[in-house]
Parts: C-alpha cells; structure tokens; sequence
C-alpha cells in the first residue's frame, strides 16, 4: 500500500472543549486544559484531535455560531495558546483537525452585521435574504432547531435564512466572493498547521433555498473540488464532511481519491435506527439490532476502494452509546468494550468522543431548567404547546439530548471530578466517583486499557485497516459477527448485543487460532458450541 494516507490507520479524538478540562477555574474548558492533558492522549495512542470550535463567537450553539474565523475565544484563551497547543500536540506526533462551520456565522460576525445595514450594502449579498411572499416567509422551510427557517429584518421588510438557529445566518455560497473569504481563511489555519478539517453541514452548503433544496445541491461537488484545489489540496491532511443525508452512493462522490474532494465523509444511517419512521430523532423506537447490522454491513462493502469509511457511536451531538444501546448499569464495563471491538475492527477510521474511552454514561434530568442545549430546550417548549405530555418529552431528552454528551470529562475523584475548581457550566454526572480516568488508568482490565489495546491492534495489524469485511448472517439476529481477511489472514469478530447469554453451534467456522482481544476472560473459544456471556465481544485468529 504504497499511496497510504496517513489517516488510514489513524484513530482521531474528538475534544469538546468546553466540557474537557478547565485550567483557571472559570468552570468552562480552555485550551490551556487540552495542553495539560496531552501526555494522556498520548498514552491513549491517538494520531489526532478533532476540536470542534474555538473561534470567537457569542455561543448562542456552543460555539458553531462563529463572530471571527480567525480569533479564539476569549474564554478558551488566546491565539498564542491555539499555537502553543498545534505545536506541542506535534511534538507527541499528535494532529490537531480544526472544526470549520461554514455554512453559516454567527449574527455578530461582522459581514452579517454589514449585511443587516441595508439592501445596497456590500455584504448584504453574502447572505441569502428574500422579499416576504403574501405578507408572510418566503417558503416552508425549517429550522432544524424548529420553527421557520426565515427570520425577518424589520429595518429592510425582507426575511434572511437560517437552516439552525436564527442567530446563525446561512452563507451565501453562490456568492463567489463568500467562498474566496471560506478560502482564505482556511488557508490562514493550514499555515498555522493544522492537520485538516471537519467540516460542519457541509453538505448544505450547495443549497437552493427557492426550490427548498437544503442537502446535496447541485453545485455542492463543484464548490468542494474548488476548495480542494484552492486550500488542502496542497497539504497531507484529513478532511471529513458531516453529511446526515449520504448513501454510499453519495460518499464515494465526497471520497473517491480520484474526484479530489474529502477524504471521507460521516454518515448517520445507523444513528438514526432507534428513531420512529417519519418521526423526529425525539420520536423514540427500540433499536433492532438485525438492521443495525445490515446497516454497518452496507458502508463496510459498498464504499469499495472508491472510498473511506469514518467510525463512530458518539460524538458531541449524540448520547452516550454505553447509555443508549448498551447497559450502563450492571454490565456499564462489558458493553462499553462491546463497542469499541465491534468498531475499531472494522474498515475505516475511528473516532472516540471524549469520554467514550473511560465508558462515561448519559446524565438524565428532571426538569429543563437543567438543559443548556438550545436544540433541547426549543423542542421542548414547541411540544410543550402541542400539548404533548411533560413526561414524554424529558424522556425523549435523557435518550437522545445533546447535554449528554457534554457534561464535564470525569478526571478523578475529587470535587467536580477534577474537571474544574470552579463551578461548572454544565452538571457533572455524579458518578465521577466511579467512573474516572483515574481510576481507569489503574485498572488494568478497565475500558480505557481496551481502547489502547484497540488502538495497538490498527497500527500493528494491516488486516485491521486494509482487510475485506464480511458479515456472518447465520447467527442469531443479537450477534453482531463478522470476518475480516487480508493476505491469507482471517480475523472473526464476535459481539453479543444483548444482556442475556447466547449459545451458538457454527462448526464450520473453523478452528479458533489466537485470541486476539475481549472483554470477558476466555480459556478457548469452541465454534462447535460457543457460550456468549451477556455483552460478550471478542476478536480471534482463526488458524
């Protein structure tokens, strides 16, 4: 594999940065905590860090409402910290992917409040605004944040877009002198030395907001081919578009090496398998484990060599996986390293969400005046009005919310669990006591000791990053089970999905060579009648 991209067999990262590690005890993370904590991230053995946003900006959403792309903000520290961190992550052979939201600024930013000035202004066209249409918004277009996604500007009579909140204004990316400024600015940070970028919606970012196309516009390819040629085109980085919408399909057009476009793209079929058909991501269902795996079966297999899959259960949008598919009471240990084999086995890169290495759950509330996320907190009060009842939709919270990803990284034991001296911005769950990154490290057999051996395994073992996949369909439908070969090497991995054991009889599978990882201790593993525990995952060789 001689024209291996060095993000093949990397694992990335991903720091929230509010939520990770504050240094001065103002109860919110900075990037002066990051640095503190590069040596664990470099025991963990990861080869970047995605962050996601550090630019200046009101955070009215976290951060992904930006006011200037090129200052951090005041509370994570300074430019000369963001430098500091890029250069010392170096050091420990550590990249640092920037997160770039251009889709939409903030309503702060100064191109937006040049645009707010009036129709002949010169910025007015960086936007997309629009005339209203019988007296009301131009369209039925939403907010994914609900509501319209037109809000209207009294000082001029017409009403501007906005795909999120209303203080995020969308791009306007037909505007050829919008993207010449996204081009510049991600050459600024290329110059700094980044490692590349995650790219926020960047699947809307080719919209028609007249014909109501929001995903997958027809100019989107020829916008990110011009970026490419443009910025990271000229540099060895990772790029990864988050794309809700992409079928395999789709991401080869994003992937394909030959298309010089991303790298690779995020899809979220499989994230959306425990929500009602039609409903919204609140509209609860049971996951069935049978689709889930034919799900992760197809983006294994159809991508071929004309792409590259990214990996992930987590991320700073979604709930904890050990909280939302697993068991995160009595087997909270088992079912978090259930997980991390069945994933990081697979083709493609991985991602940990920070957090997810230690097996931290989700935080459930009793009440939203304990929300902070605004996505939470508008659905909330939008079903509340439809008379939905107040039960059902703080349920639907602790399932799917986003503040569950965001409470404070549990460090240790102490007040806080060492995440602050302060008073934290977001609840820290309270069983810091237990689960901490303190007491993993001392742990040998404790969730954090499974990822590094996982980490290990991809770097050592060429089947894991190059191998063919194959799913084992003879199985009962709560085992995940599947083949990957390489050079006449053939690894079987194995997880049970469920709190109750499995027996299965698979003789043909062959003989069991070498153990190669698992979450509970084995002598053998006999195919001719195997025993899965509860939450059962493990790797081997066959001979």
């Amino acid at each position: 594999m001689n024209n291996t991209k060095w993000w093949q067999p990397a694992v990335i990262y991903q720091i929230y940065p509010r939520s990770f590690q504050d240094s001065d005890g103002d109860g919110i993370g900075d990037l002066r905590g990051i640095i503190n904590r590069l040596d664990y991230l470099e025991h963990l053995g990861i080869t970047a860090i995605w962050l996601s946003p550090v630019y200046k900006s009101p955070n009215d959403d976290n951060g992904y409402d930006i006011s200037d792309y090129q200052d951090i903000m005041s509370e994570f520290g300074t430019m000369e910290d963001m430098e500091e961190l890029i250069e010392r992550a170096r050091l420990r052979n550590i990249r640092i992917i920037m997160d770039l939201v251009v889709n939409h600024t903030s309503d702060e930013h100064p191109w937006f409040i040049e645009a707010r000035k009036g129709k002949d202004n010169p910025y007015r066209n960086y936007y997309i605004w629009r005339d209203p249409v019988n007296g009301g918004v131009p369209n039925s277009l939403r907010s994914t944040f609900s509501g319209s996604a037109w809000e209207f500007d009294e000082a001029s009579g017409q009403y501007y877009l906005h795909l999120f909140s209303r203080r995020q204004p969308d791009l306007n990316w037909e505007n050829s002198k919008v993207r010449q400024e996204v081009w510049d600015m991600m050459n600024f940070w290329l110059d700094k030395g980044v490692g590349g970028f995650r790219m926020d919606v960047i699947d809307l970012v080719g919209k028609i907001p007249d014909k109501e196309i929001t995903g997958n516009g027809p100019k989107l390819h020829e916008y990110l081919q011009d970026m490419n040629r443009e910025t990271f085109g000229k540099h060895d980085v990772l790029t990864v578009g988050e794309t809700w919408g992409a079928t395999p399909e789709v991401a080869k057009l994003y992937s394909d090496p030959d298309r010089n476009e991303l790298s690779m793209v995020f899809q979220f079929e499989h994230i959306g398998l425990d929500q009602q058909d039609g409903g919204e991501k609140w509209d609860l269902k049971p996951l069935d484990v049978r689709e889930l795996k034919q799900v992760l079966a197809k983006w294994q297999t159809e991508l071929g060599n004309a792409g590259w899959n990214s990996l992930f259960w987590n991320n700073h949008d979604l709930p904890r996986i050990v909280s939302r598919w697993g068991d995160d009471k009595q087997y909270r240990v088992q079912s978090a390293k259930m997980f991390a084999i069945l994933l990081h086995l697979m083709k493609g890169t991985p991602y940990i969400y920070q957090g997810e290495e230690i097996g931290m759950t989700n935080y459930p509330i009793q009440e939203i005046s304990e929300a902070q996320d605004i996505e939470t907190i508008n659905m909330y009060q939008e079903r509340i009005a439809e008379g939905y009842a107040k039960e059902d939709i703080i349920y639907s919270i602790n399932v799917k919310g986003r503040d569950n990803a965001r409470t404070p990284v549990q460090w240790d034991h102490s007040p806080n669990g060492g995440f602050t001296t302060g008073e934290p911005w977001l609840h820290v769950n309270p069983n810091y006591k237990e689960i901490n990154v303190e007491a993993n490290l001392k742990d040998p057999d404790s969730v954090f000791h499974c990822y590094r051996k996982l980490i290990e395994l991809r770097k050592n073992n060429p089947i894991v990053v190059w191998g063919d996949f194959e799913l084992v369909t003879r199985v009962p439908d709560q085992v995940f089970m599947y083949f990957r070969r390489y050079e006449g090497e053939t690894w079987l991995v194995t997880a049970n999905f469920s709190r109750e054991p499995i027996t299965l009889e698979l003789p043909e599978t062959g003989q069991a060579g070498e153990f190669i990882i698992g979450n509970y201790t084995r002598d053998d593993v006999d195919f001719k009648q195997l025993q899965l525990q509860p939450y059962e995952a493990f790797a081997v060789k066959l001979a």
